[in-house]
């Protein structure tokens, strides 16, 4: 894990490759990196034994350097560098088998003896900040007066006068420090230092770019929601600089979601949103309402983005800019434009008003006296558009499902309108995310409003002839089993329990009558199906009630969610005697979440209830956050219905379409 001579000159001369090799999700790779990799993979295994070891090679390690350093050596100080890497990389272990008594260590003398000694030495610009580095992942272990003096010190490295390395160490034990005094509830710590602290992020990030310039942002991010009070005061100076830096790096992904972080801490605070939005929502309105050639590629759909953010985060009542000026804006610009970005941006930005100012926008009207409602109604006309591409529906769904739910009977024939759009859009749509995003609306209604549901789709003929209720259900049951996401799962599968009871308790006919694709029929003597034996017989399927399917369908949703809460389950187990891994993995960002569902393989063995698959959105989205459906645990919830369902008369006349597998699965629940 030493520093080589090579890779002290290539990070002296780029700072941006010094930044990227100490990232922990780095595409580079060296000896230093695996060594890394062994360890963290070690400590992870065997945490017990690996602190021990670690606590006395380190120890041991800190006393052949002195012996090398008093005989004159002059790289005593990569072998400090390596283990400050190491205990840092770990810290977790070593400070709980400290405080347990099961690790023997010199904490306070490894704290002030080699971390705070090697800052008050000139030998390396690598070893002063892999110094400051080191102490922000020890604060736990810190005096108040110790954390100050270590403070100081990294207020310091932040300096014109210091060497690129320092420097950027320095913004990463920022990041540290406010990251752990904010878990220790002890931010009082910072306070005094915030000043000087933006003022040299600042300073930095417009002498950087690239790597560095990401790390700055990043930081700034995180010390913005230290303290609300300093961030108010330093609005001034925060909110021009992110606006700068959006506008100048605007075709940089990466940059503008930072950009959106440091919007999205300051659009919580009160304290900052009056002067934010006066600063903000003028350069994002003209964005918008330039000309497409007028303004590089990519920004005005970010800049739709952030305003999605500030509106999101914003307590209502919204502010005139956002009503009178933005809201407009959005809408406006959502309708002229081809471009499908643009318009999905525009379709979650009024769905977030929708959300949060329904009738703030419901009142305000335009010269013509049209009000918001008839824009965001404009919005999902040209998103359903049989003329537009099929994936500007993607995220129509919400839209739509947000907007009844929260507008509700002011809809009035508007909504009428709506549904028959979506029934057109289902008949060109091929892409399942889009299908999803459709059928989801049909989904919600059957959860809150079944009985019109149903007097509406039978009142309308579907692509056949026969009513739109049967076109509706056969590509829902066709593709139940491939839909994706913890909350869709979750809003189908209590929907499809609530289309078959109501079938079952009212003798619906319109249900009862309808059939669908049911089991595929194989032949046992045909072998193996290649290519040409597909092409020349096709795949054959039962045909089945569409109550008997939904039963099937709600039967194998229980499956997949037993097999999840299985999983997961185990995995919580490991993790439990893990916890202390946990944090090792993460370098100062402390939410890599690796690289688990974002390979096509991952994507494939993963079920809609894994826990990791796509949860990310759906939490951070307040609109499923409020909807008591994503709180029910599906498992028990199903098992209950199953259950209830079992005692029904026509029980049995259902349970004679089942598979063995199907039949298992409900011994298991004890029907």
């Amino acid at each position: 894990m030493q520093i080589t001579e090579e890779q002290i000159k290539v990070w002296t001369a780029n700072p941006q490759q010094f930044v990227e090799d100490e990232d922990d999700d780095t595409f580079s790779y060296t000896v230093r990196i695996a060594a890394q990799d062994l360890l963290l993979a070690v400590s992870s295994e065997f945490q017990n034994e690996s602190a021990v070891a670690l606590a006395a090679a380190a120890t041991r390690h800190f006393q052949e350097a002195e012996q090398i350093k008093n005989q004159g050596g002059e790289h005593w100080w990569k072998v400090h560098e390596a283990c400050l890497l190491a205990l840092g990389s770990v810290k977790s272990i070593l400070t709980e088998g400290v405080q347990s008594g099961r690790v023997q260590f010199d904490m306070p003398g490894f704290l002030t003896g080699v971390i705070l000694a090697d800052l008050n030495l000139s030998v390396s610009p690598f070893l002063l900040g892999r110094s400051l580095w080191a102490a922000s992942r020890f604060t736990a272990a810190m005096s108040p007066e110790l954390i100050q003096q270590f403070l100081q010190a990294t207020v310091s490295g932040l300096h014109d006068n210091q060497p690129p390395s320092v420097r950027i160490s320095a913004v990463r034990a920022i990041w540290g420090y406010c990251d752990q005094l904010k878990i220790s509830e002890s931010t009082h710590v910072l306070q005094p230092f915030l000043p000087s602290i933006v003022d040299g992020l600042i300073h930095l990030a417009a002498q950087f770019t690239s790597e560095v310039l990401n790390l700055v942002m990043e930081t700034l991010c995180i010390v913005c929601s230290v303290d609300p009070v300093f961030t108010a005061n330093a609005e001034s100076k925060i909110c021009p600089f992110t606006i700068a830096i959006f506008l100048k790096y605007s075709n940089d992904p990466v940059v503008a979601s930072l950009a959106q972080d440091i919007f999205k801490e300051l659009a919580q605070i009160e304290g900052c949103q009056s002067a934010m939005q006066m600063r903000l929502i003028p350069t994002l309105v003209s964005i918008m309402q330039a000309p497409p050639e007028k303004i590089p590629s990519g920004l005005c759909a970010t800049s739709i983005d952030i305003l999605t953010t500030v509106v999101r985060n914003t307590k209502p009542p919204l502010s005139e800019l956002l009503i009178c000026q933005a809201f407009p804006a959005v809408a406006q610009c959502t309708l002229r434009t081809d471009d499908n970005t643009i318009m999905q941006n525009g379709g979650e930005c009024l769905r977030a008003y929708v959300s949060v100012a329904l009738q703030q926008i419901a009142q305000w009207q335009d010269d013509q006296g049209h009000s918001g409602l008839w824009y965001v109604m404009q919005v999902v006309s040209q998103l359903l558009d049989p003329r537009t591409s099929e994936f500007t529906a993607t995220f129509v769904g919400r839209l739509v499902s947000t907007l009844i739910s929260k507008a509700g009977r002011e809809l009035g024939e508007n909504l009428d309108q709506i549904l028959r759009a979506i029934l057109s859009k289902m008949q060109q749509a091929e892409t399942l995310s889009v299908m999803q995003s459709l059928i989801m609306v049909f989904a919600h209604l059957a959860n809150s409003q079944l009985e019109p549901l149903l007097e509406f789709l039978c009142s309308l003929p579907g692509p056949t002839g026969k009513p739109a209720l049967e076109f509706v259900m056969s590509e829902w049951m066709s593709r139940q089993h491939l839909f994706y996401g913890q909350y869709e799962g979750k809003v189908s599968s209590v929907a499809l329990c609530k289309i078959l009871q109501f079938g079952i308790t009212m003798d619906d006919k319109r249900l009862q009558d309808i059939k669908v694709k049911g089991d595929e029929i194989f032949d046992l003597q045909e072998g193996i199906r290649t290519r040409s034996k597909t092409s020349r017989n096709p795949q054959r399927f039962t045909t089945i009630p569409l109550l008997v399917k939904i039963y099937k369908l709600i039967v194998n949703e229980l499956s997949s969610v037993i097999e999840a809460n299985a999983t997961r389950n185990t995995e919580e187990e490991w993790a439990q005697g893990n916890d202390d891994a946990n944090d090792m993995w993460e370098d100062e960002d402390d939410e890599d979440e690796g690289l688990a569902g974002q390979l096509l393989s991952d994507i494939i063995s993963c079920n809609k209830f894994d826990e990791d698959y796509y949860e990310d959105d759906e939490e951070d989205d307040p609109d499923v956050l409020k909807d008591p459906l994503y709180q029910i645990d599906l498992q028990t919830y199903l098992t209950e219905f199953l259950q209830q369902f079992a005692q029904q008369p026509c029980f049995s006349a259902f349970s004679n379409h089942l598979n063995d597998n199907e039949r298992r699965i409900l011994q298991s629940i004890g029907i």
